[in-house]
Formats: C-alpha cells, sequence, structure tokens
C-alpha cells in the first residue's frame, strides 16, 4: 500500500494567512488553537489540492486576504504513491482559481489523478435533518473521489438542464428545440446514475467485513418521481415524456439533480434522521471511514483526511476509536480542535501545531503534544 500526503503546505494571503507554512512528516496533524484563529483556513488550504470550491465552498475572491486584496496563492509538496509533485493553486483578484502540478497548468480534474482529500466539517452535522440539495452534495464529493471525471459530467449536465429550464420558463413548446438538450442530458445523467452507484457499491464493500466502533449506515438513492432509468436512451424518452408537466412548472422535475441519500442504521432499526445528534455524528465518521477505506483499495492509498472540530459530540471512548482507527488506516489526518487534551489519545502518532491570532494575522507553529 502506498502513501499520499502533503510534507509541505504554504500559504501567501489566503484567509488571515499573510504567510504560513507547514512542514509536516507523515502523521496525522492535531491543530489547536482558539476560535477564529485559523485553524479551519488551513484545512481549506488542503481541501483545494482537490476538484471543486474547497470545503467551504467558497468563490476565488472571497479566499484572497483583506485588505490588501493582491490575490492568494497556496503550494504543496505531496507524496503521492510512489511519487512526489509540487501542487499549485492561486487565483488573482476577480479571476477564477488556477491550478498547476509541477509547474503545468492543469485543469481541476488533474488534482484528482494525484490526489484524494476527503473532509468532515461542522456544517455537515446537520445533513440527515437538512434538504436533500446537501446530502446530494455529499453523495457526489463521495463519488468525485473514485471518479475524478464525475465532476465534469455533472457540468455537463447542469448546463444542458439550465438552457433546457430557459426554453420551459419562456413556455416554448416547440420539441425541436428540446430534442439535443435532452440528449445532452440523457448521456451526461447515466454518467452521473452510474458514477454514483459505482461508489455505493465500492462503500458497501469497504463497510462490510470492517472491524469499527461505528455504526455502518445502509445507503440507497431515492427520486421523488419513483426510480430512475439508468440507460441514456432510457432517460430521453423520461425526459420528452415529462416535458408537458415540465413546462407547466417551468423547471425539469425528474433526473439526478432530484436524488436524496438515504442512511438507514440497521443495527437500531432507524433512519439517520431519527438518531440522536452524536449517533449523526458517529454514522458520518463512519461513511468518511468507509469512503476512505475504499479509496485505498480503489486509489492504492489512503485518503488526506481533513476533519474539522472532529471531537464535537464525540465521548472520549468513541474519540480515541476515530484516532485508532485514523492511524490503522495509515492516512495522513489534518484534525481541529480548541485544545492540546483533545488529541491526547493521539500521543506521538501525531504531529501537533498551535494556531494563534493577533492583529487580525494567522500564525501557525510547531507545539508539543
Amino acid at each position: 500500500m502506498g502513501r499520499l500526503c502533503l510534507t509541505r503546505l504554504t500559504l501567501s494571503h489566503f484567509r488571515s494567512y499573510r504567510r504560513g507554512e507547514v512542514i509536516a512528516d507523515g502523521r496525522p496533524i492535531a491543530i489547536h488553537g482558539p476560535n477564529g484563529a485559523g485553524k479551519t483556513s488551513l484545512l481549506e488550504a488542503v481541501s483545494l489540492f482537490s476538484p471543486g470550491r474547497g470545503l467551504r465552498r467558497a468563490g476565488a475572491d472571497d479566499l484572497i486576504r483583506r485588505p490588501e486584496a493582491l490575490g492568494w496563492k497556496l503550494t504543496g509538496v505531496l507524496r503521492s504513491l510512489h511519487h512526489t509533485h509540487e501542487l499549485e493553486s492561486m487565483a488573482e483578484p476577480g479571476a477564477s482559481r488556477s491550478v498547476r502540478i509541477d509547474s503545468k497548468a492543469v485543469a481541476q480534474a488533474g488534482l484528482g489523478r494525484v490526489a484524494r482529500v476527503l473532509w468532515l466539517v461542522p456544517s455537515m452535522d446537520r445533513l440527515w435533518i437538512e434538504g436533500a440539495e446537501g446530502r446530494r452534495r455529499f453523495l457526489d464529493r463521495m463519488t468525485l473521489s473514485f471518479v475524478p471525471d464525475h465532476a465534469e459530467a455533472s457540468l455537463t449536465y447542469e448546463k444542458a438542464m439550465r438552457e433546457r429550464n430557459r426554453l420551459l420558463k419562456d413556455a416554448v413548446r416547440d420539441a425541436h428545440w428540446y430534442v439535443a438538450l435532452e440528449r445532452q442530458m440523457a448521456e451526461a445523467g447515466a454518467r452521473i446514475i452510474s458514477n454514483r452507484q459505482h461508489a455505493l457499491g465500492l462503500l458497501r464493500d469497504a463497510t462490510r467485513d470492517a472491524a469499527t466502533a461505528f455504526p455502518a449506515p445502509d445507503l440507497g438513492i431515492t427520486h421523488p418521481e419513483g426510480e430512475l432509468p439508468e440507460n441514456e436512451a432510457a432517460l430521453v424518452q423520461v425526459l420528452g415524456d415529462n416535458r408537458r408537466r415540465d413546462l407547466h412548472a417551468g423547471r425539469t422535475l425528474i433526473g439526478p439533480h432530484r436524488v436524496d441519500l438515504s442512511a438507514y442504521w440497521a443495527a437500531k432499526g432507524i433512519a439517520a434522521k431519527d438518531a440522536s445528534t452524536g449517533e449523526q455524528k458517529a454514522l458520518l465518521i463512519s461513511l468518511i471511514l468507509a469512503n476512505a477505506r475504499a479509496l485505498s483499495l480503489d486509489f492504492g492509498a489512503p485518503p488526506i483526511l481533513l476533519l474539522d472540530e472532529v471531537a464535537a459530540h464525540l465521548d472520549a471512548g468513541r474519540r480515541a476509536a476515530l484516532y485508532d482507527e485514523v492511524s490503522a488506516l495509515d492516512a495522513q489526518a489534518w484534525m481541529t480542535g480548541t485544545g492540546p487534551e483533545l488529541f491526547a489519545e493521539l500521543g506521538a502518532r501525531a504531529q501537533f501545531l498551535h494556531v494563534s491570532e493577533k492583529d487580525g494575522e494567522s500564525r501557525v507553529e510547531e507545539a508539543s503534544s
């Protein structure tokens, strides 16, 4: 089994950091400091070495340090399997994010071919009790970790659907305007459905025989209109047949953009949404760990894990179990908490960092365990 870890991270004019640097040795990293000091920003920086908008889903301009507004830049040295890569992620004011791997400009999807990054952040704690959009995004992040091209299929589908929705809102009834768009949606939609099912299959396999202290939910995909067809020709037919209803609604009512991720805790006989706050957190951690185990086999190395305020809602026993599982995975996990005592069970297995803030500027430095 190979390793995947960042050995160096530098930040320039990123969020509250004028400049910051972390030299990592491959062990899990326990980051502590007061609220608002800049701990989550370190994790966000690492998340921007993967495709997408990062763990806060922020726009490029939102990441610029103020008041300088000079643009931001992140660089990293990544050990990926048996290779070392130099990564850059950056944006000038008013421009979109650009990415370089080994000094060559690449599309964001290229990051998924050298690194896999998973995260769990406090905003996800309400995943099971809020709307379907957040669960769908969570499902697609898991899918993207296995299939880097999943983002391309999603963008193609969404672009064609926006054009179709514009026709629907304008009450255009001529079928010729819809045919090409519905074929694009069906082709991309079939890929999206296949990718999601592939990801869930890998997660089920990784969960089935795992010895873990965290509850393993049974996962499924549901759609408010019933089961979606999985092949392109059937999707084209469904979109065409549903056009009259969609004209009345002014939007596309059926397709992979409306699915929901369901989770059922079989051992307790309850849906995830009916579990306690602590149990819901444990279910989320279980999914992230299952995702990591599956990626260890699929990619050849465990992913980099970003666990923000991970100790929240966990008692000491479950906290120790989480750290044991992260260590057993041999994953580089970047974890945050307000104090070093939250990571006491890790001891010498982890590298400790302290983050502080003074006069609006964040600083990060080595700390003892």
